[in-house]
């Protein structure tokens, strides 16, 4: 009883020192388009379209690592590239459906290229993987099939004519104008000629 309850203290001294120090400092996200992939895309155009013009919209992708559970937002313009860790996300295009439009609908063709190895022992490579139409309100109708990333739309920046911009602050900006200020009381020489003219 006495060797196993010695063995199990000299088991418990080298995990114990393991608790003992600091975990390694994450690694930085690589952040830098590779070459191959940085060449400004160009924008699709849109035929017939109204509103802003395509390459002064700007879209809100959601990008998620499903490894570490991290997501994020990333602003682009059409035409631009931005980097992720392993994952290279391209938007070529946002675009959504006019205020008098049923049923409303947002979308983005976007291009995800991702660096992995094709096996074991071959060099890491940049893949694409999807390249399409995204659609915020039907996310089923096309979809990022990766195992490790997953991209959707969430927005794009654009308005239409006679289209009503959001107050500043917020407010709907229906709220009734401020009332005139209270005019001053009449001085006691402009009340005069009215007592006069009630006196006879």
């Amino acid at each position: 009883m006495r060797s196993s309850g010695v063995f199990a203290a000299l088991l418990l001294v080298p995990l114990l020192g393991a608790c003992n120090r600091e975990a390694p400092a994450p690694e930085p996200e690589a952040t830098d388009v590779p070459e191959e992939l940085a060449g400004a895309g160009p924008a699709i155009a849109a035929e017939g379209a109204i509103g802003t013009p395509m390459e002064e919209r700007v879209a809100v992708l959601g990008v998620l690592n499903k490894r570490n559970n991290i997501s994020r937002d990333l602003e682009m313009t059409p035409g631009e590239a931005r980097r992720v860790g392993d994952v290279v996300v391209r938007l070529s295009a946002c675009e959504r459906t006019a205020p008098w439009e049923e049923p409303p609908e947002t979308g983005a063709f976007v291009q995800v290229n991702v660096l992995e190895r094709t096996d074991v022992d071959s060099e890491p490579g940049w893949r694409r993987v999807f390249s399409g139409w995204l659609f915020k309100n039907s996310p089923s109708l096309n979809v990022v099939e990766h195992p490790i990333y997953d991209v959707w739309v969430k927005e794009c920046r654009m308005s239409f004519p006679d289209e009503e911009a959001p107050a500043p602050d917020g407010s709907a900006g229906d709220e009734p104008p401020p009332s005139p200020a209270p005019s001053a009381p009449p001085s006691p020489e402009q009340a005069e000629p009215a007592d006069a003219t009630n006196e006879a």
